[in-house]
């Protein structure tokens, strides 16, 4: 990813939850070592994912509860089995939505938690939260972890309810209250304590793998923080709020020709005038926890740095918006004094103004590539392949959008024209295969694609679509979708275009 090495490199995107495991949601276990090794066989070099955070509302990792935390969900189950703290016949009897792909996440939510608490309370017993390794852990992550695993205990307090509809006390962070919360809550502030170093442990243990087996992990970090989550609720000075803890504005993007409406996020917007006070303090804490825990972080919504849609508070749609300036490449060169050249890839994807692309550009960061949005316009779409730049990063398609067998069977009949003539095949259902060895073939010294186009899956397997709630976030492989004919076409792709990996 260092654009001064100039190695082309292939890899796949594949959510932790989209990975096989008899529990209902892939984890940190043994699904995601052989998938390991399954890249490495097939010549692969990069693994990217999406968030890790505990995910909240509709499920998204894109709208997580803590900025720092992981995922609960991904702990290993099989993992603390063989610590002697869970038995495997409790896991099983445990009703996880009995679908190998498809997360039921109401049934992973009520089982899971279910199973953790049973984890917990017999670590407690065994004196393990007594032990060097946890009272480390505690210490050095205090920063966040103190006021996380109060969050999530105060929220089960008050039944899961949205921190803006506590009691004032608590939500508004009296010291009172919050001592008076900690002590009465000490057992599931620990609880949660737990649960993260848990998780902290097994992530280190699967990274190190990766790494030692010439993968490197692409992480990926939401510009944004959840309207309910630990972040707004600890540390309100950093976020546009009024006196009463309020949001003032929201994010969002404007309309477009695709939704008339815009698109209404609702996070909360960062006070940029503050950070840039405290020398960005808070965002360097952020970046420095996404580089421990990923090799490479691709930053998500990179031009809202340059000016980003503020949306007031209580609208029911994002068409009242305007843009805002952002702190622009000053920060980057903030991130690069304070932390160094790190490797980043930046999302810079939806409306660009000249001054986003010299913002990109002045980063040195790769952007993205997306194929199938070059058909819609023309020759000189920067999605097209004749058209990349050494330093870019070209997918398929991203999380967001249609499986590459979708697009090519359901685009309009002009596109499809045009992508054929393009690719050099006669029929749509060609489009698929044709498009994945452009992009291998591509110039970008980088070539992630999705699982599902390789599988060439139809939207059944489509990971989210904006806007929408409901079917997002679920869909998930099986160990038959790794066959070794696949693994054999993946080699001989990253070898004819030059992307074979190794670190």
């Amino acid at each position: 990813m260092d654009k001064k090495e100039n190695m082309r490199r292939a890899g796949i995107l594949l959510p932790v939850s989209s990975l096989p495991s008899e529990y209902g949601i892939g984890t940190f276990g043994k699904a995601a070592y052989d998938w390991i090794d399954y890249l490495k066989a097939s010549g692969q070099s990069l693994w990217q994912i999406l968030p890790l955070g505990p995910t909240g509302y509709g499920d998204s990792p894109y709208q997580s509860f803590s900025t720092f935390a992981g995922n609960p969900y991904f702990i290993d189950l099989d993992i603390l089995i063989g610590e002697g703290v869970i038995k495997k016949s409790e896991c099983l009897a445990l009703d996880w939505g009995g679908s190998e792909r498809y997360v039921d996440y109401e049934k992973m939510f009520t089982s899971r938690f279910a199973i953790l608490r049973k984890a917990y309370s017999r670590a407690v017993k065994k004196g393990l939260l007594e032990e060097k390794g946890f009272v480390s852990f505690c210490r050095k992550n205090k920063s966040w972890l103190d006021d996380y695993a109060l969050y999530m205990a105060v929220k089960n307090h008050f039944e899961g309810k949205s921190y803006l509809l506590w009691d004032d006390d608590i939500r508004l962070r009296e010291k009172k209250a919050v001592e008076r919360y900690r002590n009465l809550l000490k057992d599931d502030v620990d609880f949660y304590r737990y649960l993260q170093y848990k998780f902290a442990e097994q992530w280190k243990a699967l990274k190190k793998y990766a790494n030692d087996n010439g993968i490197l992990i692409i992480g990926d970090i939401p510009i944004y923080v959840a309207p309910d989550g630990a972040d707004t609720w600890a540390e309100p000075e950093l976020f546009q709020l009024d006196e009463k803890g309020y949001p003032t504005a929201v994010a969002g993007c404007p309309p477009d020709a695709f939704t008339a409406d815009g698109q209404l996020w609702g996070n909360p917007l960062y006070d940029w005038d503050y950070h840039k006070k405290t020398g960005y303090r808070w965002w360097m804490r952020r970046l420095k926890a996404c580089f421990d825990m990923a090799d490479i972080v691709r930053i998500d919504h990179f031009r809202g740095f340059y000016s980003y849609w503020s949306v007031p508070y209580g609208d029911k749609n994002a068409r009242g918006g305007k843009w805002i300036k952002g702190p622009g490449y000053p920060f980057f060169a903030e991130v690069k004094k304070q932390l160094g050249d790190r490797p980043v890839i930046a999302e810079d994807l939806g409306f660009l103004t000249s001054g986003v692309i010299r913002m990109v550009e002045k980063t040195g960061y790769p952007g993205m590539k997306v194929i199938q949005f070059g058909f819609d316009s023309t020759p000189e779409s920067e999605h097209l392949p004749h058209n990349y730049t050494r330093n870019s990063v070209v997918y398929t398609g991203t999380h967001d959008n249609d499986t590459i067998l979708h697009w090519s069977l359901a685009c309009d009949k002009k596109t499809a024209k045009y992508a054929m003539r393009y690719a050099g095949v006669k029929k749509r259902r060609d489009l698929p295969e044709a498009l994945i060895r452009l992009c291998h073939s591509s110039c970008s010294d980088t070539c992630i694609i999705p699982l599902q186009d390789y599988l060439e899956l139809d939207n059944e397997a489509r990971i989210n679509t904006p806007s929408t709630l409901g079917d997002n976030w679920k869909w998930r492989c099986t160990y038959s979708d790794w066959s070794e004919k696949l693994s054999k076409r993946l080699y001989k792709l990253t070898k004819t275009y030059g992307r074979e990996g190794s670190l």
